[in-house]
């Protein structure tokens, strides 16, 4: 090659870098927009912003959580209609695409975990319903594979375990004509709920456990002990006796949670009753 030919080619390289440089400058700008945007709650220009940083700069992963983040605010609970079941799947989609780079991101998991329970909230077809549920709790698993020292998510697969066998309990009670606050008393029936219900339960009881013992004033756990210990509690086909102590139980957890809400309310407040300012955390449940 002469002198001029590795000239040129030495111009082209120069012009590539340049123009990924250039891209990359222009992606951060996109990304500033779309934050102030998204700070204003005007999502849908922030999302156009976002992804206009993602395909300037692929690499640019704060952007692609953010986009996901954006549809995600799109998402609304107990909405069923084609619009937001649409929002809400271009939200999985995008936590997806940042799963494909790195599978154990805490973010992105609990994201499309949040995103399954809240169509599962509004879902009007059972089978729906159920299908969102399982992949909800699927991906709070994985959050725990990937950190098992994480509370929230042992306390949201205990809330999945709950509402599905809640759910599966009162529509049989219903078939039945069973009244909510009633024991069921038919035997076969009772044995029917109880070989689908009480692996649920149980595991639902040892998560709650667990996430209590890694934040010891989990008031929220507590308060869903209560609700499980009473599920527990239908479950004792013709035992009074296993009955009455899960109900004890429960009452017990009713006692604690309140406790545990009324220290955590004192604390927060100082000389004189003045509540005092908390210093903001990075999670919430």
């Amino acid at each position: 090659m002469n002198r001029s030919a590795r000239f040129l080619a030495a111009l082209a390289v120069l012009a590539s870098l340049t123009g990924v440089g250039c891209d990359k400058l222009r992606a951060r700008d996109q990304l500033n927009k779309g934050v102030q945007s998204y700070r204003g709650a005007q999502y849908d220009a922030a999302i156009e912003h976002f992804k206009n940083a993602v395909n300037l700069d692929p690499n640019l992963s704060v952007a692609g959580l953010y986009l996901a983040t954006a549809y995600a605010q799109q998402c609304v609970p107990g909405v069923d209609t084609p619009e937001n079941t649409r929002n809400c799947n271009q939200a999985i989609d995008e936590f997806k695409k940042l799963l494909e780079k790195n599978p154990n991101d805490i973010n992105s998991l609990k994201g499309i975990a949040s995103l399954y329970f809240n169509m599962a909230s509004g879902a009007t077809k059972p089978e729906d319903k159920l299908q969102d549920l399982e992949q909800a709790k699927s991906y709070h698993e994985k959050v725990l594979q990937a950190d098992p020292s994480d509370p929230e998510a042992y306390y949201s697969v205990a809330v999945i375990d709950w509402t599905e066998a809640y759910k599966r309990r009162m529509d049989a009670k219903t078939a039945a004509g069973i009244k909510a606050d009633e024991p069921i008393k038919d035997k076969k029936l009772c044995s029917e709920i109880q070989s689908k219900n009480q692996q649920e339960v149980q595991e639902g009881i040892d998560d709650l456990n667990k996430a209590i013992s890694l934040r010891k004033d989990y008031d929220d756990a507590m308060a869903y002990l209560n609700l499980l210990f009473r599920e527990k509690a239908d479950l004792e086909c013709g035992d009074p006796e296993a009955r009455k102590q899960d109900l004890a139980a429960a009452d017990d957890w009713v006692k604690k949670t309140m406790e545990t809400k009324k220290a955590k309310a004192e604390k927060q407040q100082g000389p004189g009753g003045i509540v005092l300012e908390q210093p903001k955390s990075g999670g919430s449940q």
